[in-house]
């Protein structure tokens, strides 16, 4: 990624469970130009998703791990890249906990960060410059 992202969500649905195969999806929203795949093309596959509305998942052709997904809300200019998929992933923290109505009971999640039960007002949340960042790239 070729900046900070706009927002990261911990995004605990049971979909996002289903897909990752673990206990939540960590994705950090960005736009899409400043993506760079560092080695080949991406394969991008059209999948249901739990609002009936589908979304395209950008996937590694050789090991077809998911790199980020476009959803229909914020188009296919806004990625929401798999932070794990990232050499320096570890440093993108979560900015809220999302959809914590069907998170894991083991999961303890710590102080600091937004917890919703379901999905919130962006622009409750989102730093300015972020939402501006968006805004730009919104049609």
């Amino acid at each position: 990624m070729h900046s900070a992202p706009l927002f990261t969500h911990c995004c605990h649905c049971t979909w996002c469970q289903r897909e990752t195969g673990s206990a939540f999806a960590l994705n950090a929203m960005i736009e899409t130009d400043r993506v760079e795949v560092t080695n080949g093309a991406v394969e991008l596959v059209k999948t249901p998703s739990a609002s009936g509305k589908g979304q395209n998942i950008a996937r590694c052709p050789s090991c077809h791990v998911a790199l980020w997904s476009h959803y229909p809300e914020a188009g296919e200019r806004v990625a929401f890249v798999r932070v794990g998929t990232l050499d320096a992933g570890h440093e993108i923290a979560p900015d809220v906990h999302i959809f914590t109505s069907t998170k894991q009971p083991w999961v303890v999640l710590g102080k600091g960060v937004p917890v919703k039960k379901e999905y919130y007002d962006q622009r409750k949340l989102w730093p300015e410059a972020s939402l501006e960042r968006l805004r730009a790239v919104k049609p």
